[in-house]
């Protein structure tokens, strides 16, 4: 028999442990503890709002937001003013369903967009919702994140992901970044482009610059594992090891790198002052440098050098109108990222994992929380 108009479509719950989350404060703790949905109220179904489905999350990465959250305490004017769950790349399975919805069933593969917009201020409006004036995203203070057993969340934010592999749909929310910067840095096939840190987005960015058809493509680390680890992926790109040295003389030697061609595009994914001024110094003229990295409150640049060469300066926050792309990327083999996820643990482990992460010394590129009935 199917489920009435008001009845909560549920899969067996025999099996549900109780919901876990992993936490940090404005101490700097980091510890696992109880979480909501209780693993009873999923069963019941009781705390499912219109339009929800309750998520049993199989994979979460570890971003590098989710460290400056433990570490520092803040990322600019997002501040951690109590006990906060971490993480927001996510994919897991519907395990129920709030009967307004129709889009989904239990047992569909998800992976989790990590945001909700209030659907009326003029960024989402018209269709920039990344710029929503009340947007709830999950792990930024002081909403809740993802990283534990059982999340509810509009099931609109939660995309199919089809046959693709738990880590690979956690993997899409990174991917979102890099394509949000791809869409509004807009690279030419054939064009030179430089991009600043071989970090998870630099790596990702460098994928999707690779599959743009960007020639040649130079990317530049302080981390020699790192700039390896770029040459493995991709064998045609050319590495660059930043040396301490002024942004000036950093851009004439990333230069020469491209054997003495100017960038078109640099893409900045590390958000450090002297990243940007050299990305700067090194554009051609008319070049554009599109910063996804996050950095201080407030920095210097170069600005008469970005002046005279009419160098274009652009900023990113999120994404949006992304995750469909990156699914049909993933799903057509055109990206592949399963050779970045480095570590693996169970949530019981997560603390482990997250000092692996924070660990330089660690080798890890991305390091994944796994969590299995």
């Amino acid at each position: 028999m199917s489920p009435s108009a008001t009845e909560t479509t549920i899969v067996d719950t025999t099996s549900l442990k109780p919901n876990i989350g992993v936490y940090t404060n404005p101490k700097h703790d980091l510890w696992i503890n109880e979480a909501q949905p209780t693993a009873e109220s999923v069963k019941s179904g009781a705390d499912l709002k219109p339009g929800e489905v309750t998520v049993a999350i199989r994979s979460t990465g570890i971003c590098g937001s989710d460290i400056h959250f433990w570490h520092e305490g803040c990322i600019g004017p997002m501040i951690v003013g109590g006990d906060h769950i971490l993480g927001h790349e996510s994919a897991g399975d519907v395990i129920a369903v709030h009967p307004s919805v129709t889009s989904l069933k239990v047992g569909d593969r998800v992976a989790v967009e990590p945001n909700i917009i209030c659907n009326e201020c003029e960024p989402c409006l018209t269709g920039r919702y990344n710029g929503c004036d009340r947007v709830e995203f999950l792990s930024t203070p002081p909403v809740p994140g993802l990283l534990r057993r059982y999340v509810n969340h509009p099931a609109v934010w939660c995309h199919k992901i089809g046959n693709i592999s738990y880590e690979s749909g956690a993997m899409l929310e990174p991917l979102s970044v890099a394509l949000a910067a791809m869409q509004r840095a807009n690279p030419s096939i054939g064009d030179p482009i430089l991009i600043c840190g071989a970090g998870p987005i630099g790596l990702i960015t460098l994928l999707c610059c690779a599959a743009a058809g960007a020639c040649p493509i130079v990317i530049t680390d302080i981390s020699e594992s790192r700039l390896a680890f770029a040459k493995e992926l991709c064998p045609r790109v050319v590495t660059h090891k930043v040396e301490r040295q002024s942004a000036e003389d950093s851009a004439k030697a990333i230069v020469q790198s491209f054997g003495g061609i100017e960038p078109a595009l640099a893409i900045e994914c590390t958000g450090v002052e002297s990243s940007i001024a050299a990305a700067v110094w090194a554009c051609k003229f008319g070049g554009k440098v599109f910063i996804i990295g996050v950095g201080k409150n407030e920095i210097n640049i170069p600005f008469m050098r970005a002046s005279v060469r009419e160098i274009d300066i652009q900023l990113q926050y999120r994404y949006c109108n992304t995750w469909p792309r990156a699914i049909r990327l993933v799903e057509s083999g055109v990206i592949d990222m399963s050779r970045l996820v480095t570590h693996r643990f169970n949530l019981e482990d997560a603390l482990e994992a997250f000092k692996t992460s924070a660990d330089p010394k660690s080798g890890a590129i991305k390091v994944q929380i796994q969590s299995f009935d």
